[in-house]
């Protein structure tokens, strides 16, 4: 394999940690806990890990030697940067405590387990893969572990490998599997430890304990840097508007961590949307408005930053789309007979007035897009709605109508884009490859000690590594109960943008002057050497949640 020399000087880089971990380690319970909402619920369908304590990990003066075990890992989901990191702060803490432990790892996520399809994991092998970007060493999937049958099949292969431990490293859904598959195998008795890590590149998996989600830094600063890149070209060539959806179906955190980086002319938070009751008509004056104030002082250019899933928080779209979710779970088979162009009519007779109403009036392109197949948790591939197009168009069109009436006379020209993938396999920051080697080392200290149904969890992440807080969290401490395939389900409640947190009401303090000013912020790339106030920084959404301002948002 060919590698870059930037390759070959990170796998060189050694990981900070907390100093809890260096060494021997013991397990501190704290309190007992329960779920976020929905308690009876829960309780009754997790009855065997349900309330268990949060745990600390602590320096030990007592040295003990464990036995050897075996342990697999699953990349759940979509890719996230650190992944690898994770990987080998599992494979370094088992080696730690005992060097004749093994993992393996199974191939392309979940169907891995099922299929029997796997790998050990040496150590020439984790150390080709150390401070990289991307899922490569063993593949990830959607594969959704939910039946019985696929718990059964993927136990068979777990005791022919005499694996007593599995970490599934995913997001809230596969986190939510973790869960339902530690209460399976600890009901039945068996002898199977389930632990899982939080991933996720959308930052909506995170509450007291989980401070973020491993990814979100390093995805926040590529996008960031490219968004740089459009404002300098957008501030020299002065005409055009720039359209930026980015990454986030369920939650603006990316974009709003975006605008503390960069400073935009417009930033829409999905969030905010849906507490002012906003509708489509609403957010396309509200960008005409500014599009036409800064054409007065001559600057006909700009950049917007728009969630990708925005369309979802607008209420009116929320319950058409919420309609449309429960009506094709029923009745998919029917609709995918119908011949696609009598589908929009179909769809039109089949829902309530008012959806129906709204779905007709939409256009063509975006009505398709929300009939287009569901993701494997029944819910609308919001990342296929082309958002910024729509808005783009609409706000033309809008500022069509206002030049006639004499209330523009500027230019406009937009350009669209769409950052998802770019940041998804990123090489991880400094503090995503120093975050997930501790998360997964953590894990291992939570298999060590005997726990199942934890979520691995590193807190206090805005201070220097060495002052982190290693520990664990009940998965079930996180979960309520939503509306999946039109059937009340266990799930991990995601965490959305609080309107009255820190990093919101900094933006918000913030964008009027942005509108206007032409306040461009440029990060660059990610910086791996240097000062560690340019390399080790978090990300400006956990530095505000911790009360640590930083320097350049003013």
């Amino acid at each position: 394999m060919t590698k870059s020399a930037l390759q070959i000087a990170r796998a060189e880089y050694t990981p900070k940690v907390p100093v809890a971990l260096k060494g021997e380690v013991k397990a501190v319970e704290g309190k007992y806990t329960q779920s976020v909402a929905n308690q009876k619920e829960i309780k009754e369908l997790f009855p065997n890990t349900y309330g268990m304590p949060v745990v600390t990990f602590e320096k030990s003066n007592e040295q003990k030697q464990l036995p050897a075990i075996n342990a697999g890992v699953i990349l759940s989901g979509g890719q996230a940067p650190g992944g690898h990191n994770v990987i080998a702060g599992l494979f370094d803490g088992l080696k730690a405590v005992n060097e004749k432990s093994r993992l393996y790892g199974f191939i392309l996520g979940p169907g891995g387990l099922i299929n029997h399809q796997y790998m050990e994991l040496t150590g020439d092998i984790i150390d080709e893969y150390r401070n990289t970007g991307g899922f490569d060493m063993i593949g990830s999937g959607r594969t959704k572990l939910e039946t019985n049958e696929q718990f059964d099949k993927g136990l068979e292969i777990l005791e022919e490998l005499k694996i007593s431990a599995l970490v599934i490293i995913g997001g809230d859904d596969s986190n939510t599997n973790a869960c339902v598959l530690a209460e399976y195998y600890k009901a039945g008795g068996k002898n199977v430890q389930v632990i899982g890590c939080p991933k996720t590149i959308d930052g909506d998996l995170k509450n007291e304990q989980i401070e973020t989600s491993f990814g979100f830094d390093t995805a926040c600063k590529v996008y960031s840097e490219v968004i740089g890149n459009i404002q300098r070209d957008c501030n020299s060539a002065r005409k055009y508007w720039h359209f930026i959806k980015l990454m986030g179906r369920s939650a603006s955190h990316i974009a709003l961590e975006c605008a503390l980086q960069t400073h935009p002319n417009i930033c829409i938070i999905s969030e905010e949307v849906e507490a002012k009751n906003m509708s489509l008509d609403d957010i396309i004056n509200q960008i005409a408005a500014i599009v036409a104030k800064r054409a007065e002082q001559e600057d006909n250019f700009g950049t917007v930053l728009i969630p990708e899933g925005l369309i979802e928080f607008i209420p009116a779209m929320k319950r058409l789309i919420n309609e449309l979710n429960d009506f094709l779970a029923s009745n998919d088979a029917e609709f995918k007979m119908i011949k696609k162009s009598e589908q929009r009519a179909y769809i039109i007779r089949k829902l309530t007035k008012d959806n129906s109403g709204l779905y007709a009036s939409l256009p063509e392109g975006v009505a398709r897009q929300l009939t287009l197949d569901r993701d494997p948790h029944g819910n609308v591939q919001v990342s296929l709605i082309e958002t910024e197009k729509l808005l783009a168009e609409m706000v033309g069109n809008r500022l069509v109508e206002w030049k006639a009436d004499g209330r523009y006379n500027g230019k406009f020209s937009a350009q669209v884009h769409f950052f998802g993938y770019e940041g998804r396999c990123a090489a991880p920051s400094n503090y995503d490859a120093d975050y997930c080697y501790s998360l997964g080392y953590t894990a291992s200290c939570l298999i060590n000690s005997g726990k199942t149904g934890y979520m691995s969890s590193v807190r206090n992440t805005t201070a220097p590594a060495d002052r982190w807080i290693a520990g664990g969290i009940p998965i079930t401490m996180m979960m309520n109960m939503e509306r999946r395939h039109g059937e009340m389900k266990p799930v991990i409640q995601k965490a959305l943008v609080k309107l009255d947190g820190a990093p919101f009401k900094t933006f918000a303090a913030n964008r009027d002057r942005w509108a206007l000013t032409t306040d461009y912020v440029y990060p660059g790339p990610i910086q791996y050497f240097g000062p560690t106030e340019v390399c080790d920084q978090p990300t400006q959404t956990l530095s505000l949640e911790q009360s640590k301002r930083p320097d350049s948002v003013l």
